[in-house]
């Protein structure tokens, strides 16, 4: 699936921003891990980034062969829609009505800010991590060192461990904070780095894009990036709409978006 770079539906991070490899770049997956670090904090620092955010991100980073694992083992979402949702959706109505109430007046000031309805937002929220629950256990810097320095997609995933050293420095995370799904999603909605460096906003006002801890973060950044690709105020989001459209650059997979969108329109009408 494009924006999480990988085929298992219901764990989605946002669309990825691939940056090109520098001529002077070790070749990926040539030579020793090591020996390809030190080249890629060269070229981390000749981008601007602080030697203190090279050193806390990268200082000790080995490759996971875990990651390497579950990489190669990508299966084709075969579900149907019927399957997917009858499976993910009556599992998480209560708890995304309890949460539509719980956090009531911050999702009304996200859709007035943003034109995102908070049954959007919500279905998204519990279909990717149950409500942040589970936003996954490898370390971020790790894994997407590893498959940097894999031949696969390194040019992608150079990318990725760039931003993810961006998002240090800006101060929104610190690495030990940093865990998250195997290809390197991040937070309670999923966003891969460059996603996060883009899309997160700070909507708590406490100075910092907090998309692990911070639900009024979590929730407005997930509305920003849905209203830079054109959800329309006021708008359904039924499949064939323009919002559903929107809804499938979140997660290309039809099954997953029409399962979205279900799960939202149940939402509006939960008691």
């Amino acid at each position: 699936m494009t924006p999480h770079l990988r085929l298992r539906a219901f764990v989605v991070g946002a669309v990825l921003t691939i940056s090109a490899v520098p001529a002077f770049a070790a070749t990926c997956g040539t030579g020793s891990f090591a020996s390809w670090l030190d080249d890629f904090k060269a070229d981390a620092a000749a981008k601007g980034i602080s030697q203190s955010a090279i050193a806390s991100g990268l200082n000790g980073v080995a490759p996971d062969q875990a990651v390497l694992s579950r990489d190669r083992s990508q299966k084709v979402f075969s579900q149907s829609f019927e399957e997917f949702s009858g499976r993910m959706v009556p599992p998480r109505l209560t708890r995304g009505a309890n949460m539509m109430k719980q956090y009531g007046s911050v999702l009304s000031r996200i859709e007035q800010s943003y034109g995102v309805p908070g049954e959007v937002l919500v279905a998204i929220w519990g279909l990717e991590t149950d409500f942040g629950v589970n936003t996954g256990k490898f370390p971020t810097i790790r894994s997407l060192a590893t498959l940097a320095y894999d031949c696969r997609r390194a040019e992608t995933f150079r990318g990725e461990l760039m931003d993810a050293l961006r998002i240090i420095e800006r101060g929104d995370l610190a690495p030990s904070e940093m865990r998250g799904a195997w290809a390197g999603e991040i937070g309670q909605t999923q966003f891969m780095p460059s996603s996060y460096l883009k899309y997160a906003v700070d909507f708590d006002g406490n100075g910092r894009r907090d998309l692990l801890h911070s639900a009024p973060d979590v929730l407005a950044s997930t509305a920003n990036y849905l209203a830079s690709y054109g959800w329309q105020r006021g708008k359904d989001w039924e499949p064939g709409s323009a919002n559903f459209n929107v809804i499938q650059q979140w997660n290309k997979s039809e099954v997953y978006a029409k399962t979205v969108a279900y799960f939202a329109s149940q939402l509006a009408h939960a008691p």
